[in-house]
């Protein structure tokens, strides 16, 4: 089930909408003409560990503004996804998708004005039972 949401608690999310990580040097904008897509927690080792809620983009819809230097990546297990993190703050901004390697998800908490504790509807994805890893 796709969750899509054009509002969290009274924000609206914009077509074309700003992110950062918590120290400011990354600077992302987002392709959002849908609102947020695909809204959700995932149960794998990194998630699990991280937290965070994430929705979806295609390779298209994200466009790092400002501190692609300040981008670490990350990778595990496959190497087929490939997250990225602030070398400074150490805040989780986004990853290209392992199960869909033609999307990003990013961190929904990273988004200008926006609460992700306040969503309420969160589908939750079994990253445990990954079928990459059967």
């Amino acid at each position: 089930m796709s969750i899509n949401l054009s509002q969290v608690d009274n924000v609206k999310i914009q077509a074309v909408h700003r992110a950062s990580c918590h120290c400011g040097n990354v600077q992302i904008e987002l392709s959002l003409p849908h609102g947020l897509v695909d809204v959700r927690r995932c149960d794998c080792s990194m998630c699990r560990r991280r937290g965070a809620i994430a929705a979806s983009v295609p390779l298209s819809g994200i466009k790092i503004l400002a501190g692609e230097e300040a981008l670490k990546l990350y990778q595990f297990n496959t190497k087929t996804a490939k997250h990225f993190f602030c070398i400074n703050c150490g805040i989780y901004t986004h990853h290209q998708r392992r199960s869909n390697p033609s999307q990003y998800a990013f961190n929904v908490a990273c988004l200008e004005g926006v609460n992700s504790l306040k969503i309420e509807q969160i589908t939750v994805y079994d990253g445990i039972h990954h079928p990459a890893d059967e």
